[in-house]
């Protein structure tokens, strides 16, 4: 199952310094969001779960990976809380480098058992 989730804001960047309660919030919302998503693409309860994931951002401008998969945390946090698993159990892959930049940019996650 491959799904497609938003990309992370930009005040979740490591390189970000924003006040620890905006960032709170931020964190809170994205996980959110990506939840949503997740419940919307027909994602449900599983017993264990592989992720490879990929950035796709939304301009071509230079980027750091680790920043994109720290920025995704929160991403992952969703996937935790909507398959039941905890996130210290995922077999995570990255795709290397990003993918094509889209319109908004996005993040696929692709989801095997």
């Amino acid at each position: 199952m491959i799904v497609t989730l938003p990309y992370p804001p930009a005040i979740l960047s490591p390189n970000a310094r924003p006040h620890w309660a905006a960032k709170a919030k931020a964190v809170k919302a994205y996980r959110n969001e990506c939840g949503f998503e997740l419940l919307a693409q027909g994602v449900n309860h599983m017993d264990s779960v592989s992720l490879k994931i990929t950035f796709c951002p939304p301009d071509r401008r230079r980027r750091d990976r680790d920043n994109a998969i720290h920025a995704f945390k929160a991403g992952q946090d969703a996937i935790s809380d909507i398959t039941g698993i905890d996130d210290s159990r995922f077999q995570v892959t990255y795709t290397p480098g990003f993918g094509d930049p889209c319109k908004g940019g996005c993040v696929k996650v692709e989801i095997t058992q």
